[in-house]
């Protein structure tokens, strides 16, 4: 979809009252990139990173059920932020209940959040690109978990059909 297009379906559900983005996609498919750039557009956006609240490692399916029990709850929006370093979590962070907001990650999009959701974006690119682009991007920390999260990725595209629950693709 073209940037003048994706452009005009966010201002669209901007006008909405708490508008809810979600952009997902596989680790390295531009997630982050698309969600800076719809920020940097929108400035009214509160932005939910799943990469700053997933309990290590071995918790996208945790981070995934973080934002439906938290970060889109509709009386007190919130997410718990984790200490990648300490292996913990540290505190929580309040968000507005009446301010529009993207979440960006992977598992944003699931079935209960999608129930919850303005409009849902799913990034596509190659899984070579993708991981070129990972690695490049975060380099040794990421590299010896590589597998591992992709087993979680799949896990969670098998269960909850992400790429299907999206209003738009983007294929990078």
């Amino acid at each position: 979809m073209p940037g003048a297009e994706l452009g005009r379906r966010v201002s669209a559900v901007l006008g909405e009252p708490r508008a809810v983005i979600l952009v997902d996609g596989r680790s390295g498919s531009g997630k982050s990139t698309l969600a800076r750039r719809l920020v940097d557009e929108h400035p009214s956006l509160q932005l939910v990173r799943l990469d700053d609240l997933y309990p290590g490692w071995d918790g996208l399916a945790a981070g995934s059920r973080h934002v439906v029990d938290y970060v889109l709850d509709p009386v007190r929006p919130r997410w718990l932020e984790w200490d990648w370093a300490a292996g913990a979590p540290t505190r929580w962070h309040e968000l507005s209940a009446d301010a529009p907001l993207l979440v960006e990650g992977v598992g944003a999009i699931s079935r209960a959040s999608r129930a919850r959701a303005s409009l849902a974006i799913w990034v596509d690119t190659d899984d070579d690109v993708r991981r070129r682009r990972a690695l490049d991007r975060d380099g040794a920390a990421y590299e010896p978990h590589w597998e591992r999260w992709a087993a979680q990725e799949a896990a969670f595209l098998e269960r909850e059909h992400p790429r299907k629950l999206a209003d738009v693709v983007i294929a990078e």
